[in-house]
C-alpha cells in the first residue's frame, strides 16, 4: 500500500487545468467544503469488552462516524465486519463472499467514511468529482445503501449523492451541483448517464465499491460496470472493495482485473435461513394456488406481506387479481417507473398498503422491519433468490414465516433448494381454512 499512499497527496492537489463543464459555461465550478461537525466523545456510549466479540470502540474510528454508529445502536461487529474492517480501514483491496444480512452495507461504508476524514482534501474541489464511488445493481438496493450512508453518516459533514434510473434527471443534477460531493451511490446505467454528458468524473475516486457482483453479472451489467471501473484511477491508485454472495469463476476473473493484492474474506452463515423464519412448502395445484393466497392474505395474523414471482407478466397479473378481490396490493418489478415503485415502497412501510407482490430484481433493496410474511408465489428458479426472499421476514430479531407454493410446474426445484439450505424441506398440503 505504500505506492498508492505516497501517490494520494498528488491525487488531493487542486486541478492546475479546468475540464469544460456539460453546461459550457468554461469549466467546473469551485466550492470550498462544509465546515467540520461538532466533536462528540465515545465516552459517551460504553460498550463493555466481551470476549470472542469486536467492538466498534476497538477499530480507531473517527469520533464522527462513532456518533453515528452509537445513534443506531451498533455495538459489537459482525462477522464479516469483524474480519474485513481492520483490514480495509489500512486501506487494502478486499473481496467479501457475503449474503445479504451479514452487515455488509455497514462494513464497506465504514471503510468509506473513515477514509475521507482521515484524509481530507487541501485546498478548493470540483463539483461533480466524487471521493468514493458505490454501484449495485438494482435501485432499491442504491436507495437502500444510500439510506444507511445517510445514518452512519450524519455526523461526518460528507455529502452521499445517490444516481438511478427512471428518476428525474436535472433533479440528480442539482444534487450535484449544489456543492461538492463525496461519495456517489449508483446503478451502473444512470451513472454512464451522467459520465458521458460529462456531469460527473470518476478520475479522482479513492474509494470503489462493487456490491452484489454477481447479481450484476446475472443482469448483464459487466459491460457497463467495466467501462465505469476503467473511467476510475488504476487500481494500484485506488482502493477496491468487491462484494458478492457466490465466488463463481467468472467473478473470481473480475475481481482479479479489479482488485490489487485483496484480502478474501468468506462469510458463510451460521444458517442459510434465518432461524427467525417458519419455512412451509405447501403442496398445491396451479389451480388451487389463487385461493390459498388469497385466503391467507386474510387471516388475522397476515399483517405485512410480500409475494414473489418469477416473470414480471406473472407479478403483473396476481396484482390485478389481487386489487379485484379487494386486497390493498402494490406491486414492484422492473417495468415500474422508479418514482412509483418508491411512493409504493414507502406506502408498504407505513402500512397502508399491506401487499406487495414483487419480482426478485426488485425485492432485493426491500429491507422493512414487521413484514409478518414471505410468499413464494412461484418457487425461484435460482436457490440463492429463496434465501434473499425469506430473509425480507424475521428481520431485526422478530419472527416471520415463509410459505412457499410447490405446483407441478415449479416442484421439481425443490432439491437444488434443499441442496442450498444443507436440509429437507417438509412438504404438506395446506390446512382446509385455506382450500375452502
Amino acid at each position: 500500500m505504500a505506492d498508492r499512499n505516497s501517490e494520494r497527496s498528488d491525487a488531493e492537489a487542486p486541478r492546475a487545468h479546468q475540464r469544460e463543464s456539460a453546461s459550457g459555461k468554461g469549466g467546473r465550478r469551485k466550492r470550498r467544503d462544509q465546515p467540520a461537525a461538532q466533536p462528540w466523545s465515545p465516552e459517551d456510549f460504553v460498550v463493555e469488552a466481551k470476549e470472542g466479540e469486536t467492538r466498534f470502540h476497538d477499530l480507531g474510528l473517527r469520533d464522527e462516524l462513532m456518533h453515528g454508529i452509537s445513534d443506531l445502536g451498533f455495538k459489537y461487529c459482525s462477522p464479516i465486519q469483524a474480519s474485513i474492517l481492520p483490514q480495509t480501514l489500512q486501506g487494502n483491496d478486499a473481496i467479501g463472499k457475503a449474503q445479504t444480512g451479514t452487515g455488509k452495507t455497514a462494513a464497506f461504508l465504514i471503510t468509506v467514511f473513515n477514509d475521507l476524514l482521515n484524509h481530507p482534501v487541501e485546498g478548493e474541489r470540483y463539483l461533480g468529482e466524487p471521493r468514493a464511488l458505490v454501484i449495485a445493481p438494482t435501485r432499491e438496493l442504491v436507495m437502500q445503501i444510500a439510506e444507511d450512508a445517510k445514518d452512519l453518516g450524519k455526523h461526518t459533514g460528507l455529502n452521499t449523492v445517490t444516481l438511478i434510473g427512471g428518476m428525474d434527471y436535472q433533479k440528480q443534477l442539482n444534487q450535484l451541483q449544489r456543492r461538492v460531493v463525496d461519495l456517489v451511490v449508483a446503478t451502473p446505467g444512470r451513472l454512464l448517464d451522467f459520465t458521458s454528458r460529462r456531469d460527473l468524473f470518476l478520475d479522482r475516486v479513492e474509494i470503489l465499491v462493487l456490491d452484489e457482483a454477481d447479481r450484476m453479472l446475472d443482469m448483464g451489467f459487466i459491460p457497463q460496470v467495466k467501462r465505469i471501473v476503467r473511467a476510475t484511477p488504476r487500481k494500484e491508485d485506488r482502493q477496491t472493495l468487491l462484494f458478492s454472495a457466490t465466488f463463481t469463476q467468472d467473478i473470481i476473473n473480475l475481481s482479479n482485473q479489479w482488485t490489487y493484492h485483496p484480502v478474501t474474506v468468506e462469510i458463510e452463515p451460521d444458517h442459510v435461513a434465518t432461524d427467525t423464519v417458519d419455512q412451509k412448502v405447501y403442496l398445491v395445484s396451479s389451480e388451487q394456488r389463487y385461493r390459498v393466497l388469497t385466503n391467507l392474505l386474510r387471516s388475522p395474523d397476515a399483517n405485512s406481506v410480500i409475494v414473489f414471482a418469477n416473470r414480471r407478466d406473472q407479478v403483473r397479473r396476481l396484482h390485478e387479481r389481487l386489487r379485484k378481490s379487494g386486497v390493498k396490493a402494490g406491486i414492484l418489478s422492473g417495468e415500474i417507473p422508479q418514482a412509483k415503485r418508491t411512493r409504493t415502497l414507502e406506502q408498504f412501510k407505513q402500512g397502508e398498503i399491506t401487499v406487495l407482490v414483487a419480482t426478485d430484481v426488485a425485492g432485493r433493496g426491500i429491507h422493512v422491519d414487521g413484514v409478518t410474511h414471505v410468499v413464494n408465489y412461484n418457487l425461484p428458479e435460482d436457490p440463492e433468490d429463496y434465501v434473499h426472499r425469506i430473509g425480507r421476514t424475521g428481520r431485526a430479531g422478530a419472527s416471520g414465516t415463509s410459505i412457499s407454493f410447490a405446483s407441478e410446474d415449479d416442484a421439481f426445484l425443490l432439491p437444488d433448494l434443499e441442496a442450498l439450505l444443507g436440509a429437507p424441506l417438509e412438504c404438506t398440503h395446506p390446512p382446509e381454512e385455506l382450500l375452502s
